[in-house]
C-alpha cells in the first residue's frame, strides 16, 4: 500500500487505553491546527470500536478548541444507547485536560426500505481533470510557505477539482463547486475503514465553498477559516478507493460564518453520503495576524 495512505490508516486505528477510552496522534498537513477531518475520522473510529454488527449512518460534531498537533488526543466514548435496531455513541476528544471536540454518531442494523435519491450533477469525469496540487512553479513561489508545503506534500487522496482553482487571484463566482476524490491506492474490503476515511476527507474543501462569491485570496493569508460544526450522513455503502464526486454548495454566509452542504456520488451516479458544515470565515483587511492575535481565536 502507498506509505502515506498506510500512515493515515494507522492514524485512524487508535490505541485502546481502557474499555471506552482511546488515544490518537496527529499529522501536520499544513493547516494552522489539527485538521478537522482527522478528528472526525478518529472519533468515528473510537465509536466503531464499541459497536458490533451495526453500521454508522450519521454523525454530528462540534469543534470546540484548536487541536495541538504536538500532543496526543484522548477519545472518551459514552455508550449512550443500544436499542433493538439503533445504537448511539457520544464521544469527547480531550487535549491538555480540556475538551476540544464533541461528537455523536448513530449506528443501525442494515435493513431494506424505500429508495430514491438526487441526480448526480453533469460534470466532466476525473480522467479529464488535473490534481489539485498541479500548480505552476511560478504560482507556487508566490504562495505562503504553509500552503506551498501543503501542495508539495504527498497526500493519501487524489483530489481533482472540476472548476479551475486560482489561489492567488480568485474570481467571484457562484457558491458551487465539484471535485473528484479517491484514495491513492486500493483498500481492504472493510466498511468501517472506508467510512472513517470518508469522514476524514469530507472536511476537505467544503467550507471554502462559502467564500466563492467574494473572491477571497487564500494565497495571500487574508482569510481565517475554522470548522465550527460538521454533519455527515451515510446513505449507501461507501468505497473511498473508487472515484467519488463531491458536489458542494453554500446557501448562506453571514455573521463571520459560512454554511455549506455537500453530496458524494459514485461514478455511476449513486448518492452514498451527504454533508453539512458551518465554520468561521473571518477576513483580515490589513496585516497578516500572528498566532497570538485575538482574531485567530474561535
Amino acid at each position: 500500500m502507498h506509505p502515506v495512505l498506510d500512515d493515515l490508516i494507522t492514524l485512524l486505528k487508535l490505541e485502546r487505553i481502557e474499555e471506552n477510552i482511546f488515544r490518537g496522534d496527529s499529522r501536520d498537513i499544513g493547516s494552522a491546527q489539527v485538521f478537522g477531518g482527522q478528528v472526525l475520522g478518529q472519533a468515528l473510529s473510537a465509536a466503531q470500536h464499541t459497536v458490533e454488527g451495526r453500521v454508522a449512518h450519521s454523525l454530528h460534531a462540534y469543534f470546540l478548541r484548536r487541536g495541538d498537533m504536538k500532543a496526543p488526543i484522548v477519545y472518551e466514548v459514552d455508550r449512550a444507547r443500544d436499542g433493538g435496531s439503533f445504537s448511539n455513541r457520544r464521544v469527547v476528544a480531550i487535549q491538555h485536560g480540556r475538551p476540544i471536540f464533541n461528537f455523536v454518531a448513530s449506528f443501525q442494523n442494515p435493513e431494506p426500505g424505500l429508495d430514491h435519491q438526487s441526480a448526480m450533477p453533469d460534470v466532466p469525469g476525473p480522467g479529464e481533470l488535473k490534481d489539485f496540487s498541479d500548480v505552476s512553479p511560478d504560482d507556487l513561489s508566490k504562495l505562503p510557505q504553509k500552503m506551498r508545503r501543503f501542495l508539495a506534500n504527498k497526500r493519501p487522496f487524489d483530489l481533482r477539482p472540476v472548476e479551475p482553482v486560482n489561489l492567488l487571484e480568485p474570481e467571484r463566482r457562484a457558491p458551487v463547486k465539484h471535485a473528484w476524490i479517491k484514495t491513492v491506492d486500493t483498500l481492504p474490503d472493510n466498511h468501517a475503514l472506508h467510512q472513517n476515511l470518508l469522514a476524514y476527507i469530507s472536511d476537505y474543501e467544503l467550507l471554502g465553498t462559502s467564500t466563492l462569491p467574494h473572491g477571497l485570496p487564500f494565497g495571500r493569508g487574508k482569510v481565517i477559516m475554522a470548522s465550527l460544526d460538521h454533519a455527515l450522513w451515510f446513505h449507501r455503502e461507501v468505497k473511498i478507493d473508487q472515484w467519488l464526486l463531491y458536489a458542494m454548495d453554500s446557501p448562506n454566509a453571514s455573521g463571520a460564518r459560512g454554511f455549506a452542504r455537500g453530496q458524494l456520488f459514485t461514478e455511476d451516479g449513486k448518492l452514498v453520503a451527504s454533508t453539512a458544515q458551518e465554520g468561521l470565515v473571518r477576513v483580515i483587511e490589513k496585516e497578516r495576524p500572528t498566532r497570538s492575535d485575538p482574531r485567530l481565536q474561535v
